[in-house]
């Protein structure tokens, strides 16, 4: 892991992550343009998990942090970096998941794609019919 120091600014750009991920799914098969707005969701999301990453490790990488209330009393909260970590890693994994990056998001999306097309009954007719 890199000092404090080195990490002051994000190891990659959104466009950086962007083509990682595009990259990742085209590896596994499950790319599709549809998915831009997804990506680039995702792109942010990990972009900002390493600008606050650094942010965190500035602030001293402590997970708790004394802060004084307005009457005067110093209480010991979680870092505010902190807090914004654990919400930044629960997106990351929903989007990882929801984009096929996951072994369980793959599994669902193998599985999704392997089920048979169902077909209408009256579908089929009325194309018996029309030729």
């Amino acid at each position: 892991m890199q000092p404090a120091a080195d990490r002051k600014k994000p190891q990659k750009t959104e466009q950086q992550y962007r083509n990682d991920i595009i990259r990742k799914m085209k590896a596994l098969g499950v790319y599709h343009a549809e998915f831009t707005h997804f990506i680039n969701a995702f792109a942010r999301t990990l972009y900002d998990y390493d600008k606050t990453l650094a942010s965190f490790e500035e602030s001293g990488g402590n997970v708790v942090v004394k802060y004084t209330n307005k009457a005067g009393a110093t209480n010991a909260v979680k870092n505010p970096f902190y807090l914004a970590l654990e919400n930044l890693r629960t997106d990351i994994l929903l989007y990882s998941r929801e984009l096929g990056l996951t072994p369980s998001g793959l599994k669902k999306i193998n599985e999704a794609s392997m089920k048979p097309v169902r077909k209408s009954t009256l579908a089929e007719a009325l194309k018996a019919l029309s030729g």
